[in-house]
Formats: structure tokens, C-alpha cells, sequence
């Protein structure tokens, strides 16, 4: 048989899993395709093997998170994004994943998806790693037909996403016809989550981004769009501590856009955890705020993501506002003020590094660079210049405001 010309997956099949069952039969092994974002498309059917990782991807519908995060370790995915080429992948006994053969589907530059063929009881010859690079054409023609619907069913709810976000649909008959005709169900609670990059979003990051929320399984994803420097996602937590479910996922996507794609310099933003469809734009414009303040106190809220960890930061708008009308000023930091000026000091910074370090006299020297002693010297020349008391939290709290006020004005 002339293997560079006979093609056993030239036929016409209606379905994938037909596909899927054909590839199974030339090659005598388990057959299992999947979108680029590992979402479970088709498998060979009547297998009599498989191994744990397949079980679970068959349940699930898409391969387990742990798998993917450990193919890429491997470096296998990686590989299969660089090549068209069969990639012979080594078993991973601690995800339950035995030995197989990829290939990815390419249509020009872009890969749509993947061909997984189990080498339990035969290893593939040179012969059948041929013969998969031609099923792989067969599956190319089926995953283009259905990559053209899911984009036209993804301009859809990015529309009705953005009617949400802006607050264009607002009353209950309007948001529920829209889901019906989108075909959507909104789990609750849910939250919108801003990644904010320092560049535009382009295609192939947004592609990146759409790659990891694909295959978390941290949070349910609802709906994702872009804004220029923003990827806007609305998403759900899955267990009853939501706030610690979205952190986590915040921080493991900025991880993984760091190691796995080299974009750094993401920040992320959380707002306010929802239970109405109605909210969403309030939770939009919640981590919108979150954004803007971190970039105010970009050192004070560096560790902060979501709108309920802001604290006194969620107020100082309507405070400065306030102060601005009023023209109130704060005696005490006035007189710090002028002392810093007339003597070259620099008791305001002190003061405020010392109140950002929660009183501890220990972490404050430390951020000052400064000796203990040195330190307490200061406070004790700060207290009487402001005519303050250091033990009294009201006016700690008070001064400590104006000071992060004072800022805004910078």
C-alpha cells in the first residue's frame, strides 16, 4: 500500500464523532478531539482501553485543569502550538495520563483544536503518524464550520454584554428575553473582573486571555469582552466563599499570562459580588474604581483587587469633593506641613508611613530605613508640632484621611 497517497478520511462525514470513530478504527486505538481551548468536540466510541485523564475529559466535556496545567509544564502544548507536526507525549502517572500522540489542526497561522490518539496497547508507527496528519485535514473542515457559528454566537453576547455593562437593559422582561434568545442562564452570585494591560488588547491576546478562561475551573465564566487596555469578564464563583474563589482566579490568570505567554504588567480589578443581572453595571463601575485608585496609591493598594478590600479609598472621591467645596483643611497636618517646609523635614512622610504600617513601629522604621530610636524621636516631635495624640484613633483616623486626600490633589 502506498501510504503517501491512500487517505481512509476522504469520505464525506455528517458528524465529528463519525470522524472521531474512523480515526479509532485505522489506527486501533481511543480517539479524542478537542477545541484550542480544550473543550471535548468528539471521541471513538466501544473503546476497550482508556486511561484516567480520557475518563475524566469525557465526563467533564473538556480536559480536567490539572492535565492542561501539566502539559504545559511538559512542554507539550507549547509544542503543538508551534508545530503541525504528530507530538509523541510521555505519560504523567500523576494526572492519570498515559502515553499518546497529538497533533494540532491548523488553518493557515491558527490552530483550532487537537487530535489525541492513546498508545495504550500499540505504539504508533511512522506509518499511522501519516495517516494522522490526514485525519487531522478531516477534522480541519468540520472545526471550520464550527468555529464560523461560535463566532457569530460570540458577537451576540458581547453586544448584550455591553447592553449590561452600560446599563442600556436595565428592567427584568428585557434582560430575560435576552438570555432566552442568547440561550444564557446566569448563575448567582456573579462579579464582573477587569484585566487591565499597559497596551491594547489584539487579537492574539484576547485569544490568551479567552485560552485561560476557557480552561480554569476555579470560576464559570459567563461573558467576556474587550476595551481597548481592558479584558472585562463576568464571571461566578463555585463554593460559598466567593471573594476568595475570584482573588484566586485573578491572581493565578495573571500568573499564568506571565509564565505561559509573557505579558506582564497585568493588574486586575474586582468588583462588588452581584445577585441581579441588573447590578452588573454597578459591579462594572465598582472595578473601574478599583482600577483608578490603584493607579492614585499605587503602593498602599498594591495587594488589593476587589472593591470590598478598598476600605477608606472606596470614600476619598466624595471626601475630597467635600474638603474642596468647604475648603476645610486639617490643623494638624497644616502645621506638619510648614515645619517640613521652614526645616526641611520630612515629618508628613513619616507620619503617613508610619499610620500605612498600622502603628507598628517596627514595620514603619523599616520602610523609612531608619533606627527604631530614630523613629520614635520623630513621632514624639510629630505629636507635639501637630498638637496630636498619637493614642487617640479618631484624630489618627482623621489625619490619616486627609493625608491620602492631600495626595489627590498631587
Amino acid at each position: 500500500m502506498n501510504h503517501s497517497t491512500y487517505d481512509p478520511f476522504k469520505y464525506n462525514f455528517e458528524r465529528l464523532e463519525d470522524v472521531a470513530d474512523r480515526i479509532s478504527e485505522v489506527l486501533q486505538c481511543p480517539i479524542t478531539i478537542e477545541d484550542v481551548n480544550h473543550r471535548l468536540l468528539a471521541y471513538s466510541t466501544h473503546d476497550d482501553c482508556t486511561d484516567p485523564a480520557r475518563i475524566s475529559t469525557i465526563i467533564g466535556r473538556r480536559v480536567p485543569e490539572k492535565v492542561i496545567n501539566s502539559l504545559w509544564k511538559d512542554g507539550a502544548i507549547p509544542q503543538l502550538l508551534k508545530t503541525d507536526e504528530p507530538l509523541r507525549v510521555q505519560h504523567i502517572d500523576e494526572v492519570g495520563l498515559g502515553n499518546r500522540v497529538a497533533i494540532s489542526i491548523w488553518k493557515n497561522n491558527e490552530v483550532l483544536g487537537f487530535i489525541w490518539a492513546l498508545e495504550i496497547q500499540k505504539q504508533l508507527s511512522d506509518a499511522d503518524l501519516l495517516l494522522l496528519k490526514k485525519a487531522a485535514q478531516a477534522v480541519k473542515n468540520k472545526l471550520l464550520n464550527l468555529q464560523v457559528r461560535k463566532t457569530k454566537k460570540e458577537e451576540r453576547n458581547q453586544e448584550f454584554f455591553w447592553k449590561l455593562l452600560t446599563g442600556h437593559i436595565t428592567s427584568d422582561q428585557e434582560i430575560a428575553e435576552g438570555l432566552q434568545q442568547l440561550s444564557l442562564n446566569f448563575p448567582s452570585p456573579f462579579v464582573v473582573v477587569i484585566f487591565k494591560f499597559n497596551h491594547e488588547v489584539k487579537a492574539d491576546t484576547e485569544k490568551q486571555l479567552n485560552y485561560l478562561l476557557q480552561t480554569t475551573q476555579q470560576v464559570q465564566v459567563v461573558m467576556a469582552t474587550v476595551d481597548f487596555d481592558e479584558f472585562i469578564v463576568l464571571l461566578s464563583p463555585k463554593s460559598d466563599q466567593p471573594l476568595r474563589d475570584i482573588k484566586l482566579f485573578a491572581s493565578s490568570t495573571i500568573h499564568q499570562l506571565n509564565e505561559r505567554f509573557m505579558l506582564h504588567e497585568v493588574q486586575a480589578s474586582i468588583g462588588g459580588i452581584i445577585q441581579s443581572p441588573q447590578h452588573i453595571e454597578k459591579s462594572y463601575k465598582e472595578a473601574l474604581a478599583v482600577l483608578s485608585i490603584k493607579k492614585r496609591f499605587p503602593v498602599e493598594t498594591k495587594e488589593l483587587y476587589s472593591f470590598s478590600e478598598l476600605g477608606i479609598y472606596q470614600y476619598l472621591d466624595l471626601l475630597y469633593d467635600k474638603r474642596k467645596t468647604d475648603g476645610l483643611l486639617n490643623y494638624s497636618l497644616t502645621q506638619l506641613k510648614q515645619y517640613d517646609a521652614h526645616h526641611h523635614t520630612n515629618l508628613v512622610e513619616t507620619l503617613e508611613v508610619f499610620l500605612d504600617s498600622d502603628s507598628n513601629v517596627l514595620l514603619a522604621a523599616k520602610a523609612l530605613n531608619v533606627h527604631v530610636n530614630t523613629l520614635s524621636y520623630r513621632l514624639k516631635r510629630i505629636a507635639q508640632i501637630a498638637e496630636l495624640d498619637m493614642k487617640n484613633p479618631n484624630q489618627k483616623m482623621s489625619i490619616y484621611l486627609d493625608l491620602k486626600l492631600d495626595r489627590m490633589t498631587l
